[in-house]
């Protein structure tokens, strides 16, 4: 049975003045339309008790096309609007399923500015993409071929903090099949002093992106703060802060998509641990390091190209003590001080490198978890003990 996957194909595009008016125009009209319809869910549900669906809010968005205070919404594109919608309705049915939080309204300032166009408002010919009320085609930089015959079904355009100017094709990929299957399994344990350490005992330095432009990051930013509110100068400086922000987040994306390609590439089944990002930023003294090692965009990458490409990742409960567990005889160590880069077990007198140890337990855990079907939650030295990789995270240095 061969599996049809889309895929997202993110390019550059330099667009002229008309088009970035008519573009930033979009953007605004449906930051408006997705609070309006925001607003009249909430009190809807508020005041009555009533739950308005897509196609009620669809309806105001006529009515509101009618009056003069939103007359402008008839100056753009209403297939935009009409996703923006649809954004919303998907926003609460995630809430409702318990899956993220209430939504939030759109801000001028903070939100992604981005109008998604499908098939219906775009024209796409010899490679040339047209958008609605646009008169010539986008001036996009091919950095690599779309897929043979691929027709784009939806083009996203964005801009980011930067003023960068990106849009994205989603079509259908034939070039995604499962991989030839191998006998290969790897556990991963991810750190801060090394970014991955293998159970095959390699260790992936962390790259630390941030830490290499962060006296160039304080300079602009402190120039940014020097500029007066609202004046040119300051929108100027403000650029150039984003455009570094732009350019580490490029590279960290970068080098896990690499290292993300070759772990699928090379295993069939890859263990992590399952990590609660959420709380280890609590650590001030951390937060910075944890925030550039960007554990949680590591584990989205490598899960959804493991089902592209028919691999298995298991991921063992964040409870299991992989550090002071011996990986040769199993017995649990009592203490495990947080400077303790290689241990000796007492029981069978194994010395252990501390990470390499951990991969082979996630490894071994994770192969258990793929046999017998549950989770893997061995007992702990104490019921107050904290997860184990949190504990990895106190005791890295940064």
């Amino acid at each position: 049975m061969t599996i049809r996957v889309k895929r997202a194909f993110k390019y550059r595009f330099h667009p002229t003045d008309a088009q970035a008016a008519e573009l930033s125009r979009t953007f605004g009209c449906v930051r408006k339309v997705y609070n309006l319809a925001l607003a009249a869910r909430t009190e809807a549900w508020v005041l009555r008790q009533e739950r308005v669906n897509y196609n009620a809010t669809s309806a105001m968005l006529t009515v509101w096309k009618k009056t003069e205070e939103l007359a402008y919404l008839n100056d753009v594109s209403s297939v935009p609007l009409q996703q923006a919608l649809r954004h919303l309705q998907t926003a609460f049915t995630n809430f409702f399923a318990k899956r993220a939080k209430y939504p939030r309204f759109k801000t001028r300032k903070k939100s992604r500015k981005s109008a998604e166009y499908t098939t219906s408002a775009f024209r796409f010919r010899d490679g040339k993409l047209t958008l609605a009320k646009m008169a010539e085609p986008l001036d996009i930089v091919w950095s690599r071929p779309l897929p043979e015959a691929a027709t784009p079904s939806t083009a996203t355009v964005s801009q980011d903090a930067a003023g960068r100017w990106y849009v994205s094709l989603l079509c259908e990929d034939p070039g995604v099949r499962p991989l030839p299957a191998t006998d290969a399994l790897v556990g991963v344990d991810a750190g801060l002093d090394h970014l991955l350490t293998l159970s095959t005992g390699e260790k992936i330095t962390n790259p630390r992106h941030e830490r290499r432009d962060r006296a160039r990051l304080a300079k602009a930013q402190r120039e940014h703060a020097r500029k007066a509110k609202g004046s040119a100068n300051r929108e100027k400086a403000r650029r150039r802060v984003a455009r570094i922000h732009a350019c580490i987040a490029d590279r960290r994306r970068d080098n896990l998509h690499k290292l993300t390609t070759r772990l699928v590439r090379e295993n069939q089944t890859i263990v992590i641990e399952d990590l609660t990002v959420r709380n280890l930023l609590k650590n001030g003294r951390l937060a910075r390091a944890i925030s550039d090692a960007a554990w949680s965009e590591f584990r989205g990458m490598l899960e959804y190209k493991a089902a592209w490409y028919g691999r298995e990742v298991i991921v063992v409960d964040r409870w299991f003590p992989s550090s002071k567990l011996c990986s040769v005889c199993g017995s649990l160590q009592d203490k495990m001080p947080l400077n303790v880069r290689t241990w000796t077990c007492d029981s069978c007198g194994t010395t252990h490198d501390r990470d390499v140890n951990a991969a082979n337990n996630l490894l071994a855990a994770g192969l258990a978890v793929s046999a017998c079907g549950a989770g893997v939650r061995p007992q702990r030295s104490s019921p107050g003990g904290q997860s184990a990789m949190k504990q990895e995270a106190l005791r890295r240095e940064l």
